[in-house]
C-alpha cells in the first residue's frame, strides 16, 4: 500500500474533513520523511483507527524533517512515535505499528473494536 504524507498531514475519520471539534481520539504520529517504515507506520495507524475508531479520531502527521523543533514538545527520541493526545493520559507508542495487538493496548482499546472504559 502506498502511502503520501505530505498529503496526509491533517486527517479525520473516513470522510477526510479537517475539523477537530468534538473528537475523542487526537493521534500525532511524528515520522522522517517517506521511509518505508514511517510509511507503513502511518497505513497501520490508519487501519487500526478505521477499524476500532470508526469516524471519532484526528490524525496530524509531524513530519520532524521539515519541523524538527516539534519533537521536543512532545519528548520524541525515536521515529516512528505515535502520540495518542486525547482520550488522556498522554500515551507514546514507538515504531511501525505493526503490532496491532501492541497497539489496541497501547491506545487502551479492547481487541474486539469497543472502546475501553476511557472517556
Amino acid at each position: 500500500m502506498e502511502v503520501d504524507i505530505k498529503r496526509a498531514e491533517s486527517m479525520q475519520g473516513k470522510n477526510g474533513r479537517v475539523s477537530k471539534q468534538n473528537k475523542q481520539w487526537e493521534l500525532r504520529l511524528y515520522v522522517a520523511g517517506q521511509t518505508p517504515k514511517c510509511l507503513a507506520a502511518f497505513a497501520n495507524l490508519k487501519k487500526v483507527c478505521e477499524e476500532h475508531m470508526k469516524d471519532d479520531y484526528h490524525i496530524e502527521i509531524v513530519d520532524l524533517l521539515h519541523h524538527p523543533q516539534l519533537a521536543k514538545g512532545d519528548q520524541i527520541l525515536a521515529i516512528p512515535t505515535l502520540v495518542c493526545k486525547l482520550p488522556e493520559p498522554v500515551r507514546r507508542i514507538i515504531g511501525d505499528l505493526s503490532n496491532t495487538q501492541r497497539v489496541l493496548v497501547g491506545l487502551n482499546l479492547r481487541p474486539n473494536g469497543g472502546v475501553s472504559t476511557h472517556p
